[in-house]
Protein backbone atom coordinates (compact mmCIF):
# COMPACT_ATOMS: atom_id res chain seq x y z
CA UNK A 1 0.00 0.00 0.00
CA UNK A 2 1.42 3.44 -0.94
CA UNK A 3 2.61 5.39 2.11
CA UNK A 4 0.31 8.38 1.52
CA UNK A 5 -2.72 6.10 1.30
CA UNK A 6 -1.67 4.38 4.51
CA UNK A 7 -1.28 7.74 6.26
CA UNK A 8 -4.77 8.69 5.10
CA UNK A 9 -6.28 5.51 6.55
CA UNK A 10 -4.55 6.11 9.88
CA UNK A 11 -5.79 9.70 9.88
CA UNK A 12 -9.39 8.56 9.21
CA UNK A 13 -9.16 5.98 12.00
CA UNK A 14 -8.13 8.64 14.50
CA UNK A 15 -10.81 11.06 13.24
CA UNK A 16 -13.47 8.41 13.83
CA UNK A 17 -12.12 7.73 17.32
CA UNK A 18 -12.36 11.43 18.18
CA UNK A 19 -16.03 11.44 17.17
CA UNK A 20 -16.97 8.23 18.99
CA UNK A 21 -14.50 7.80 21.86
CA UNK A 22 -15.19 9.95 24.96
CA UNK A 23 -11.94 8.94 26.68
CA UNK A 24 -9.30 11.59 25.94
CA UNK A 25 -6.42 9.44 27.21
CA UNK A 26 -7.42 6.59 24.91
CA UNK A 27 -7.47 8.89 21.87
CA UNK A 28 -4.09 10.46 22.67
CA UNK A 29 -2.62 7.00 23.23
CA UNK A 30 -3.98 5.94 19.83
CA UNK A 31 -2.36 9.00 18.21
CA UNK A 32 1.16 8.34 19.54
CA UNK A 33 0.96 4.60 18.84
CA UNK A 34 -0.34 5.23 15.30
CA UNK A 35 2.39 7.78 14.61
CA UNK A 36 5.18 5.46 15.79
CA UNK A 37 3.81 2.49 13.83
CA UNK A 38 2.98 4.36 10.62
CA UNK A 39 6.32 6.18 10.51
CA UNK A 40 8.36 3.15 11.59
CA UNK A 41 9.74 4.99 14.62
CA UNK A 42 11.07 3.85 17.96
CA UNK A 43 8.72 6.01 20.02
CA UNK A 44 6.31 8.91 20.11
CA UNK A 45 5.18 11.19 22.93
CA UNK A 46 2.70 14.02 23.35
CA UNK A 47 3.51 16.76 25.84
CA UNK A 48 1.22 19.52 27.09
CA UNK A 49 2.30 23.02 28.13
CA UNK A 50 1.89 23.59 31.87
CA UNK A 51 2.01 27.34 32.28
CA UNK A 52 3.95 30.38 31.13
CA UNK A 53 4.89 30.94 34.78
CA UNK A 54 6.59 27.56 35.19
CA UNK A 55 9.73 27.93 33.05
CA UNK A 56 11.70 25.13 34.69
CA UNK A 57 9.37 22.34 33.62
CA UNK A 58 6.76 23.81 31.27
CA UNK A 59 5.86 20.49 29.59
CA UNK A 60 4.29 17.37 31.00
CA UNK A 61 3.63 14.07 29.18
CA UNK A 62 0.04 13.04 28.50
CA UNK A 63 0.63 10.12 26.11
CA UNK A 64 3.68 8.00 25.36
CA UNK A 65 4.76 4.84 23.61
CA UNK A 66 8.27 3.38 23.36
CA UNK A 67 10.05 5.56 25.93
CA UNK A 68 10.89 4.88 29.58
CA UNK A 69 9.12 6.81 32.32
CA UNK A 70 12.43 8.24 33.52
CA UNK A 71 13.20 9.67 30.09
CA UNK A 72 9.87 11.37 29.41
CA UNK A 73 10.16 13.18 32.75
CA UNK A 74 13.63 14.53 31.93
CA UNK A 75 13.41 18.32 31.96
CA UNK A 76 14.92 21.01 29.74
CA UNK A 77 16.51 24.31 30.66
CA UNK A 78 14.52 27.46 29.90
CA UNK A 79 16.90 28.77 27.21
CA UNK A 80 16.73 25.47 25.30
CA UNK A 81 12.95 25.51 25.51
CA UNK A 82 12.87 29.08 24.18
CA UNK A 83 15.10 28.02 21.27
CA UNK A 84 12.83 25.08 20.43
CA UNK A 85 9.75 27.31 20.61
CA UNK A 86 11.34 29.82 18.22
CA UNK A 87 12.10 27.04 15.74
CA UNK A 88 8.56 25.65 15.95
CA UNK A 89 7.05 29.10 15.43
CA UNK A 90 9.38 29.92 12.54
CA UNK A 91 9.46 26.60 10.65
CA UNK A 92 6.41 24.76 12.02
CA UNK A 93 8.57 21.80 13.09
CA UNK A 94 11.97 20.84 14.50
CA UNK A 95 14.16 18.11 13.00
CA UNK A 96 17.29 16.75 14.63
CA UNK A 97 19.11 14.09 12.60
CA UNK A 98 21.42 13.38 15.52
CA UNK A 99 19.62 14.16 18.78
CA UNK A 100 22.63 12.95 20.79
CA UNK A 101 24.89 15.79 19.61
CA UNK A 102 22.48 18.52 18.45
CA UNK A 103 23.41 21.73 20.36
CA UNK A 104 19.76 22.83 20.33
CA UNK A 105 18.93 19.88 22.58
CA UNK A 106 20.07 18.69 26.00
CA UNK A 107 20.56 15.40 27.86
CA UNK A 108 22.64 13.91 25.03
CA UNK A 109 23.95 11.00 27.11
CA UNK A 110 20.45 10.17 28.36
CA UNK A 111 19.26 10.08 24.74
CA UNK A 112 22.09 7.68 23.86
CA UNK A 113 21.15 5.35 26.71
CA UNK A 114 17.51 5.54 25.67
CA UNK A 115 18.46 4.49 22.13
CA UNK A 116 17.32 7.69 20.44
CA UNK A 117 18.97 8.78 17.18
CA UNK A 118 16.75 11.25 15.31
CA UNK A 119 13.91 13.47 16.46
CA UNK A 120 10.96 15.20 14.81
CA UNK A 121 8.85 17.65 16.84
CA UNK A 122 5.67 19.47 15.74
CA UNK A 123 3.40 21.80 17.74
CA UNK A 124 0.01 20.73 19.07
CA UNK A 125 -2.51 23.55 18.71
CA UNK A 126 -6.03 24.18 19.95
CA UNK A 127 -8.02 27.00 18.39
CA UNK A 128 -4.76 28.24 16.79
CA UNK A 129 -2.96 28.49 20.11
CA UNK A 130 0.00 26.20 20.97
CA UNK A 131 -0.88 23.87 23.83
CA UNK A 132 1.85 21.25 23.50
CA UNK A 133 4.17 19.28 21.22
CA UNK A 134 4.13 15.89 19.51
CA UNK A 135 7.59 14.31 19.35
CA UNK A 136 8.65 11.33 17.22
CA UNK A 137 11.86 9.41 18.02
CA UNK A 138 13.78 6.99 15.80
CA UNK A 139 16.41 4.38 16.70
CA UNK A 140 18.41 5.03 13.52
CA UNK A 141 19.57 8.35 12.12
CA UNK A 142 17.29 9.52 9.34
CA UNK A 143 15.92 12.50 7.52
CA UNK A 144 12.21 13.24 7.44
CA UNK A 145 10.37 13.89 4.19
CA UNK A 146 7.71 16.58 3.76
CA UNK A 147 4.88 13.97 3.67
CA UNK A 148 6.17 12.59 6.99
CA UNK A 149 6.31 16.04 8.55
CA UNK A 150 2.83 16.87 7.26
CA UNK A 151 1.45 13.55 8.55
CA UNK A 152 2.82 14.08 12.06
CA UNK A 153 1.52 17.67 12.02
CA UNK A 154 -1.92 16.38 11.01
CA UNK A 155 -1.88 13.91 13.91
CA UNK A 156 -0.84 16.74 16.24
CA UNK A 157 -3.86 18.73 15.08
CA UNK A 158 -6.05 15.71 15.78
CA UNK A 159 -4.57 15.60 19.27
CA UNK A 160 -5.45 19.26 19.72
CA UNK A 161 -9.04 18.59 18.64
CA UNK A 162 -9.33 15.67 21.07
CA UNK A 163 -7.99 17.78 23.92
CA UNK A 164 -10.36 20.69 23.17
CA UNK A 165 -13.36 18.39 22.93
CA UNK A 166 -12.47 16.62 26.17
CA UNK A 167 -11.95 19.97 27.89
CA UNK A 168 -15.35 21.24 26.74
CA UNK A 169 -17.04 18.04 27.89
CA UNK A 170 -15.29 18.36 31.24
CA UNK A 171 -16.38 22.00 31.60
CA UNK A 172 -20.00 21.17 30.81
CA UNK A 173 -20.08 18.38 33.40
CA UNK A 174 -18.23 20.55 35.94
CA UNK A 175 -20.51 23.54 35.47
CA UNK A 176 -23.68 21.44 35.66
CA UNK A 177 -22.41 19.79 38.83
CA UNK A 178 -21.44 23.14 40.34
CA UNK A 179 -24.81 24.77 39.68
CA UNK A 180 -26.64 21.70 40.94
CA UNK A 181 -24.63 21.90 44.16
CA UNK A 182 -25.20 25.66 44.52
CA UNK A 183 -28.94 25.24 43.94
CA UNK A 184 -29.04 22.52 46.58
CA UNK A 185 -27.29 24.80 49.07
CA UNK A 186 -29.75 27.60 48.30
CA UNK A 187 -32.68 25.35 49.15
CA UNK A 188 -31.10 23.55 52.08
CA UNK A 189 -30.88 26.43 54.54
CA UNK A 190 -32.05 30.00 55.17
CA UNK A 191 -29.00 30.72 57.33
CA UNK A 192 -27.18 33.06 54.94
CA UNK A 193 -23.76 32.56 56.54
CA UNK A 194 -24.06 28.79 56.28
CA UNK A 195 -25.20 29.02 52.65
CA UNK A 196 -22.37 31.37 51.65
CA UNK A 197 -19.81 29.20 53.45
CA UNK A 198 -20.96 26.15 51.49
CA UNK A 199 -20.95 28.16 48.26
CA UNK A 200 -17.37 29.43 48.65
CA UNK A 201 -16.13 25.91 49.40
CA UNK A 202 -18.00 24.44 46.43
CA UNK A 203 -16.75 27.12 44.03
CA UNK A 204 -13.10 26.79 45.08
CA UNK A 205 -13.18 23.02 44.69
CA UNK A 206 -14.94 22.97 41.32
CA UNK A 207 -12.81 25.64 39.63
CA UNK A 208 -9.57 24.60 41.37
CA UNK A 209 -8.96 27.90 43.14
CA UNK A 210 -6.81 28.74 46.12
CA UNK A 211 -9.57 30.76 47.71
CA UNK A 212 -12.88 32.57 47.42
CA UNK A 213 -14.22 35.58 49.33
CA UNK A 214 -17.62 37.22 49.58
CA UNK A 215 -17.81 40.77 50.88
CA UNK A 216 -20.91 42.92 51.40
CA UNK A 217 -21.17 46.69 51.51
CA UNK A 218 -21.37 48.40 54.88
CA UNK A 219 -23.20 51.64 54.07
CA UNK A 220 -21.99 53.31 57.24
CA UNK A 221 -18.26 52.98 56.53
CA UNK A 222 -18.51 52.41 52.74
CA UNK A 223 -16.30 49.38 53.23
CA UNK A 224 -16.72 45.87 51.88
CA UNK A 225 -17.00 43.65 54.95
CA UNK A 226 -16.02 40.00 54.79
CA UNK A 227 -19.00 37.68 55.35
CA UNK A 228 -17.63 34.40 53.99
CA UNK A 229 -14.38 32.91 52.69
CA UNK A 230 -12.61 29.69 51.85
CA UNK A 231 -8.95 28.70 51.46
CA UNK A 232 -7.30 31.94 52.58
CA UNK A 233 -5.36 32.60 55.78
CA UNK A 234 -6.71 34.73 58.63
CA UNK A 235 -3.69 36.99 58.25
CA UNK A 236 -4.59 37.73 54.64
CA UNK A 237 -8.32 38.08 55.29
CA UNK A 238 -7.67 40.67 58.02
CA UNK A 239 -4.97 42.59 56.14
CA UNK A 240 -6.95 45.81 56.37
CA UNK A 241 -10.13 47.60 55.24
CA UNK A 242 -11.44 47.16 51.69
CA UNK A 243 -12.87 50.42 50.41
CA UNK A 244 -15.77 50.12 47.96
CA UNK A 245 -14.49 53.21 46.14
CA UNK A 246 -11.18 51.42 45.38
CA UNK A 247 -12.73 48.31 43.87
CA UNK A 248 -13.47 48.75 40.16
CA UNK A 249 -15.64 45.66 40.04
CA UNK A 250 -17.88 47.24 42.66
CA UNK A 251 -18.29 50.87 41.62
CA UNK A 252 -18.14 50.20 37.85
CA UNK A 253 -20.28 47.04 38.12
CA UNK A 254 -17.79 45.21 35.88
CA UNK A 255 -15.64 42.12 36.13
CA UNK A 256 -12.08 42.96 37.16
CA UNK A 257 -9.45 40.41 36.12
CA UNK A 258 -5.77 40.50 37.04
CA UNK A 259 -3.73 37.77 35.36
CA UNK A 260 -0.56 38.35 37.38
CA UNK A 261 -0.59 40.28 40.65
CA UNK A 262 3.17 40.84 40.51
CA UNK A 263 2.87 42.69 37.20
CA UNK A 264 0.03 44.93 38.42
CA UNK A 265 1.08 48.26 39.90
CA UNK A 266 -2.27 49.89 40.72
CA UNK A 267 -3.52 47.30 43.20
CA UNK A 268 -4.25 47.49 46.90
CA UNK A 269 -2.45 45.10 49.27
CA UNK A 270 -0.12 43.85 46.53
CA UNK A 271 2.52 42.70 49.01
CA UNK A 272 -0.03 40.79 51.10
CA UNK A 273 -1.49 39.10 48.01
CA UNK A 274 1.94 37.95 46.84
CA UNK A 275 2.79 36.65 50.32
CA UNK A 276 -0.49 34.71 50.32
CA UNK A 277 0.60 33.01 47.11
CA UNK A 278 -2.03 34.65 44.91
CA UNK A 279 -1.09 35.04 41.23
CA UNK A 280 -4.35 35.54 39.33
CA UNK A 281 -7.50 37.12 40.74
CA UNK A 282 -11.02 37.84 39.53
CA UNK A 283 -13.45 40.24 41.22
CA UNK A 284 -17.17 40.29 40.37
CA UNK A 285 -19.96 42.57 41.58
CA UNK A 286 -22.79 40.94 43.54
CA UNK A 287 -26.06 42.59 42.57
CA UNK A 288 -29.70 42.45 43.62
CA UNK A 289 -32.27 44.03 41.29
CA UNK A 290 -29.57 46.12 39.61
CA UNK A 291 -28.03 47.38 42.85
CA UNK A 292 -24.47 46.35 43.71
CA UNK A 293 -24.39 45.06 47.28
CA UNK A 294 -21.07 43.29 47.46
CA UNK A 295 -18.06 41.72 45.82
CA UNK A 296 -17.00 38.14 45.10
CA UNK A 297 -13.27 37.40 44.81
CA UNK A 298 -11.78 34.34 43.11
CA UNK A 299 -8.07 33.70 43.67
CA UNK A 300 -5.61 31.27 42.03
CA UNK A 301 -2.03 30.36 42.91
CA UNK A 302 -0.97 30.00 39.28
CA UNK A 303 -1.32 32.32 36.33
CA UNK A 304 -4.61 31.59 34.62
CA UNK A 305 -6.04 32.98 31.43
CA UNK A 306 -9.74 33.76 31.44
CA UNK A 307 -12.05 33.11 28.48
CA UNK A 308 -15.50 34.53 27.75
CA UNK A 309 -16.97 31.25 29.00
CA UNK A 310 -15.05 31.69 32.27
CA UNK A 311 -16.48 35.18 32.66
CA UNK A 312 -20.02 33.94 31.97
CA UNK A 313 -19.60 31.19 34.56
CA UNK A 314 -18.23 33.62 37.16
CA UNK A 315 -21.08 36.09 36.53
CA UNK A 316 -23.62 33.30 36.94
CA UNK A 317 -22.01 32.28 40.23
CA UNK A 318 -22.14 35.88 41.49
CA UNK A 319 -25.82 36.00 40.48
CA UNK A 320 -26.44 32.82 42.50
CA UNK A 321 -24.73 34.47 45.44
CA UNK A 322 -26.94 37.56 45.09
CA UNK A 323 -30.00 35.31 44.92
CA UNK A 324 -28.97 33.56 48.14
CA UNK A 325 -28.59 36.90 49.92
CA UNK A 326 -31.91 38.16 48.53
CA UNK A 327 -33.72 35.00 49.67
CA UNK A 328 -32.23 35.31 53.15
CA UNK A 329 -33.14 39.00 53.44
CA UNK A 330 -36.70 38.29 52.30
CA UNK A 331 -36.95 35.52 54.88
CA UNK A 332 -35.74 37.82 57.65
CA UNK A 333 -38.16 40.52 56.53
CA UNK A 334 -41.10 38.10 56.54
CA UNK A 335 -39.98 36.79 59.91
CA UNK A 336 -39.96 40.30 61.34
CA UNK A 337 -43.34 41.10 59.80
CA UNK A 338 -44.76 37.88 61.20
CA UNK A 339 -43.47 38.80 64.64
CA UNK A 340 -45.05 42.27 64.41
CA UNK A 341 -48.34 40.77 63.26
CA UNK A 342 -48.37 38.27 66.12
CA UNK A 343 -47.71 41.06 68.65
CA UNK A 344 -50.51 43.11 67.11
CA UNK A 345 -52.97 40.20 67.25
CA UNK A 346 -51.93 39.45 70.86
CA UNK A 347 -52.68 43.06 71.76
CA UNK A 348 -56.17 42.80 70.24
CA UNK A 349 -57.01 39.95 72.64
CA UNK A 350 -57.32 42.46 75.50
CA UNK A 351 -60.37 43.84 73.76
CA UNK A 352 -62.41 40.71 74.58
Amino acid sequence: MPQIEYYFKVFCKISEAIQTQPDREAILKLIVESAAEAMNAKACSLFMIKSTKEPDEPFYPVANTGLSESYIHTGLSSHKIDSIRETLVKDGYLISRDATTDPRLENHEIKKREGIASLLVVPVKAERKPIGVLALYTADSRDFSKPEIDFLAALANQGGLAIVRAHKDYRIKRDIGLFAALSEHLSSSLDIREVLKMMTSEIAGAIELKGVTIRLLDNGSNELKLVSSYGLSDKYLHKGPISATREKAFFEKKVEYIEDVQEQNDIDYKKERIEEGITSMLHLPITIKGNTIGLMGLYATRRRSVSEDDIKLARSIATQCGLAIHNASMYLQLKEEKKSLEEEIWGHKSWF
